[in-house]
């Protein structure tokens, strides 16, 4: 994962100072797709955030997005990308004005149709007054466009676009769409997508999803690549891998389409990332049973480029690897990881960025599991050694994986004592109550969002017992919690054969 912004920069406020303004707003409110209507309320403008508790301007109020249909132009000789990008949603209070996250340069913006005047306000908010006041449940139309060379656009002197010699990666956590659609950007507000990028002929795009039609050739030597996802998702589960990529396709076990990428330039760790990515459907199979149905339409992955990203993440239906990972030849633990998060951060999304632990403490739990059905260590042996790995005064202990702090959300400890946390509760409960609570959790929360209170209440629902000593010593107590020898292999734990293909993973996705 990659190193979300500092608990300084989340808790900046907004500014209020416009930089750019268009249009001209109307006063007649209007329902539907334009009648009017007069409203007993007093339109206000939707909030500037969602109140995330580390990152409270992320996402915005007033509104919620079924869809974005986003249609880019991108040149890789210069990074420019323009484009148009088309929002469907629906005013969820009577709306003066709203905010969508945001960094390129806007040209021009339009809602249900008419001109809408637009605002800069702080690092990344585009305040959009429409020309008519919007009523609670009236659909929503925005179409905005826009243009810029995102390596060079700064948010809080950051840019989460990664321009590569041949392209480019758009993939990033906690925030990653400011850089080439405007969004709602959070988890809570989760959408389907249409994905259309135009680059020279030759130039590969992949993105989420299936590809609804081959690639199309335009005018100028070009070729337009289009990708849909037809599953809801976060905004920051989609993303743009953009240069020159080998594409592999393969039908899953399930019937569905596989669709692997490789960039050309990984040179030597090429074969390491194949003989890793390759096993994605077997992973994911495997995973299936004991998760649940896999909750979305296609599967696969990305081996991005030699000068890409340094880290991994979970983009939906295709996770993205930087090359770090195949350093050292295959390592199938990060494709568990990143595959893992299908279910737990991408189909059950945390409600707020506090509740990180239910992502990668669970992704990382499922390395252990893998690790138990390889013969390579079981997740006793993993606990024991990972326990003892860290010594009693590590600030490892001092991080509270159910509350670890805006700038420690891809800490160790949420990793590791993670997935320490999750063993405890399989010991508490027992084997067949713990995968029962696992399958019911994201049977219950498919699409949506969770939260830890949620999930204990769920895991106390199933055990028919009290968890909170577990949940408490685990996930909320600074300091390593005792472990009594009865619950322990072994006082001088070996180190599990997976061991150093986990911490290679590990020491990558924390970045």
């Amino acid at each position: 994962m990659p190193r979300a912004l500092s608990a300084a920069i989340a808790a900046l406020t907004l500014t209020t100072a416009v930089t750019t303004v268009t249009g001209a707003p109307g006063q007649a409110a209007t329902t539907g797709w334009g009648r009017p209507h007069v409203s007993a309320a007093t339109p206000t403008p939707g909030s500037p955030g969602l109140g995330d508790s580390y990152f409270p301007d992320y996402g915005n109020g007033g509104y919620d997005v079924d869809h974005y249909d986003i249609r880019l132009r991108y040149e890789p000789a210069t990074d420019r990308l323009s484009g148009t990008t088309t929002i469907l949603a629906a005013a969820t209070q009577d709306l003066s004005r709203f905010n969508l996250d945001f960094a390129l340069d806007v040209e021009s913006v339009r809602v249900n149709g008419l001109v809408a005047g637009f605002a800069r306000a702080g690092d990344h908010e585009l305040v959009v007054t429409p020309t008519r006041t919007l009523l609670k449940g009236q659909q929503l139309t925005v179409v905005v466009k826009y243009a810029g060379i995102p390596s060079q656009t700064k948010v809080y002197g950051y840019t989460g676009w990664t321009r590569t010699a041949d392209g480019a990666l758009a993939v990033n956590e906690p925030e990653s769409t400011w850089w080439w659609y405007p969004s709602n950007d959070h988890p809570k507000d989760k959408a389907t997508w249409d994905i259309s990028v135009s680059v020279p002929t030759g130039v590969e795009v992949i993105s989420n999803g299936v590809q609804p039609r081959d690639p199309l050739p335009e005018a100028g030597n070009r070729t337009r690549w289009s990708w849909r996802s037809v599953k809801p998702g976060a905004t920051y589960q989609s993303f743009l891998a953009i240069g020159q990529y080998d594409i592999v396709t393969d039908t899953a076990p399930n019937g569905q389409p596989v669709v692997n990428a490789y960039s050309t330039t990984l040179g030597e760790r090429g074969p390491a990332a194949r003989a890793s990515i390759e096993r994605t459907a077997e992973i994911v199979d495997w995973e299936s049973g004991v998760f649940g149905p896999y909750p979305f339409e296609a599967q696969g992955g990305v081996a991005g480029p030699i000068d890409g990203i340094s880290f991994a993440l979970e983009t939906q239906t295709r996770p993205v690897y930087g090359p770090g990972f195949w350093r050292r030849g295959s390592n199938p633990y990060v494709v568990v990881h990143e595959n893992a998060h299908q279910w737990f951060g991408d189909s059950v999304s945390v409600a707020d960025w506090r509740n990180i632990w239910l992502n990668e403490g669970f992704a990382s739990y499922a390395e252990w599991l893998w690790s138990e059905e390889q013969d390579e260590g079981t997740a006793q042996e993993l606990f024991d050694f990972t326990y003892d790995y860290y010594p009693a005064d590590s600030e490892f202990w001092q991080v509270l994986p159910g509350d670890p702090g805006a700038d420690r959300v891809f800490d160790d400890a949420v990793y590791d004592r993670g997935a320490m946390a999750l063993h405890q509760i399989r010991l508490a409960v027992g084997d067949p109550a713990f995968f029962r609570i696992l399958r019911t959790w994201t049977a219950q929360h498919q699409y949506g969002n969770g939260t830890i209170e949620q999930f204990q209440a769920l895991a106390e629902q199933i055990a028919g017992r009290d968890l909170d000593a577990v949940f408490t010593t685990w996930l909320f107590t600074a300091g390593r919690p005792e472990v009594g020898a009865a619950a322990r292999t072994s006082a001088a734990p070996a180190r599990p054969a997976s061991w150093s293909k986990i911490r290679t993973a590990h020491d990558l996705l924390h970045r």
